[in-house]
């Protein structure tokens, strides 16, 4: 990790004397949008081969480049009307942008768009979450792959303490937003401005209401302003990130907890270099809320930094690395925080998870691709220990219609990912994982088959199913303690069901209703105890 680090300083500094005078700033594509859905089926197509899937959100800027990519390859030669209507749709929710790329000299002083997008929702919930409180045994002694290395073995029992929640059944990456049991309204939209093509700055206020008055809450969900763009902005404010190529979850950072107020310096657009590929980066810097778990009050920094290279147009490869460092109740010495950043000891201020991922298109099979990612929650002075993995593939074009798509996706999340001694309320943002919705000590399988009737009227089906407390298991008591004399932890597994249909209400209106339904068998890891939650959501979105 330490030459990591050196390489992405000397980069940052190559950067900061590089930068596209041509830049154009404006703000991200919310995680949710189908602009990112769009821009997979056009990969499909074959129509565009220079996107990176391992960093995003997107800017506005960087869909318009990858717009014009496609249009160019559209223009030469023959593909099936779907192409052109996601070609055409991407128009019409960045016009901003695609008036402008290539062209920034254009821009107007200074711009305003009032209500750029906005989402009603309406949510009903019959069910309750599962905690993911839980002690879990860590023995060591486990491979490291790719490595012919083992963690050294512990004695039983060896306690780590897995906590955080789920949030709401049936609806994960959700920006820490909770609804409660019976009706959820909420409301969400964001204004922009723009001067020139240096700053941009959105704001997006949320309202829930909740009949259980729970959950019920006012708060600034995204808030920021960016300067520059193309290879070099900088972002200060409220924003979402994903670090990572899985669809449904990654180990290191996604839009499951809530979003970190901070600081961003990434390149919107990928950074061509001579010697290093095309390549995008993200750096980021916040803190943590302040919390006491264990008797032990923290409140630590947090950065978390992504690399991710093209070695060619079909294949992309990344580095990602979360960071809990410093802050209230340790040790805040220069000597303690070199420790933490040369290698893994007892005696350092952080935890840090991190590790690499890898992406090939294969062209050959109507562009499907297949990933893969593993990232460890300790590390040896070298190398990334206590791994956990995310595997997928995406076949964009079952048909050659492009009208069917399949997606599967596999993640196993080790015994004591998310886990940390010398922070001992763990990974965790607000009683929310950070990375990955299913927390550790965790396995999941997703399957999502979609079809296509037009580009803005979708079905999409899905089943998940999920496995807790398999690996780690120990004797509690009733109130979930670790106890040589009670009674031993279930298998908690779930089977999830869930089917999506989106379609156009008029106008840049749309709406997407989904129902989901799962049974849990041992819920909370108790022998026994069986559990069904069903979940209907309503959206009426506007330009999302």
């Amino acid at each position: 990790m330490n030459c990591y680090w050196s390489f992405l300083a000397a980069l940052l500094l190559v950067i900061s004397f590089t930068g596209s005078a041509s830049a154009l700033s404006s703000p991200t594509i919310p995680l949710d949008s189908p602009i990112y859905l769009y821009i997979e089926k056009l990969s499909g197509f074959g129509l565009i081969v220079s996107d990176f899937r391992g960093i995003r959100p997107y800017s506005r800027s960087e869909a318009a480049r990858l717009l014009k990519e496609a249009e160019e390859r559209l223009a030469s030669g023959d593909y099936p009307p779907l192409a052109e209507e996601f070609v055409a749709r991407i128009k019409e929710l960045i016009p901003r942008e695609t008036a402008l790329y290539g062209e920034p000299e254009k821009a107007p002083f200074f711009d305003y768009n009032p209500v750029a997008n906005a989402r009603l929702r309406y949510v009903y919930l019959d069910g309750a979450p599962r905690s993911y409180a839980r002690p879990v045994d860590d023995p060591g002694g486990d491979y490291t792959f790719p490595l012919i290395q083992w963690r050294p073995k512990k004695p039983y029992p060896n306690v780590a303490q897995q906590r955080g929640t789920e949030g709401t059944p049936l609806i994960e990456n959700n920006e820490g937003v909770v609804y409660g049991n019976g009706s959820n309204l909420e409301a969400r939209w964001s204004t922009e401005a723009y001067l020139g093509t240096l700053l941009s700055g959105l704001v997006e206020p949320l309202l829930l209401w909740s009949s259980d008055g729970e959950a019920s809450q006012v708060r600034l969900n995204k808030g920021y302003l960016k300067l520059g763009g193309g290879a070099l902005e900088l972002e200060l404010g409220r924003d979402a990130n994903w670090l990572g190529l899985g669809y449904r979850g990654n180990v290191t950072l996604t839009n499951n907890a809530a979003n970190f107020t901070g600081i961003k310096l990434s390149s919107p657009e990928p950074f061509t270099s001579r010697y290093l590929w095309d390549f995008k980066y993200d750096l980021i810097f916040s803190r943590l809320e302040r919390t006491v778990a264990d008797g032990r009050e923290r409140q630590p920094w947090f950065y978390a930094t992504k690399i991710s290279f093209k070695p060619y147009k079909n294949m992309e490869f990344g580095l990602n690395l979360g960071r809990q460092v410093g802050g209230t109740g340790v040790d805040n010495s220069a000597m303690a925080t070199v420790r933490g950043l040369v290698g893994a000891t007892t005696d350092d201020n952080s935890n840090s998870l991190g590790g690499l991922e890898l992406r090939f298109r294969l062209p050959w099979l109507r562009y499907s691709e297949i990933y893969g990612e593993f990232s460890g929650e300790d590390r040896s002075d070298y190398w990334p220990m206590a791994q956990s993995y995310i595997a997928g593939f995406f076949v964009p074009r079952l048909t050659a219609s492009g009208r069917d798509d399949l997606r599967f996706e596999w993640f196993r999340g080790h015994q004591i990912l998310y886990t940390n001694g010398t922070f001992p309320n763990g990974y965790i943002y607000h009683s929310f994982p950070i990375g990955h919705s299913q927390g550790g000590a965790s396995e999941e399988f997703f399957l999502r088959y979609t079809h296509w009737f037009s580009v803005r009227n979708t079905l999409a089906l899905e089943c998940i199913r999920t496995t807790r407390g398999e690996v780690g298991r120990l004797p509690v008591n009733p109130t979930g303690q670790f106890d040589p004399n009670g009674v031993m932890q279930a298998v908690e597994r779930k089977i999830a069901l869930r089917a999506f249909w989106s379609l156009p209400v008029h106008g840049d209106w749309n709406a997407t209703l989904m129902y989901g339904w799962e049974t849990i068998e041992n819920w909370q890891l108790q022998p026994g105890v069986e559990r069904t939650n069903q979940l209907l959501r309503v959206d009426l979105s506007y330009r999302y």
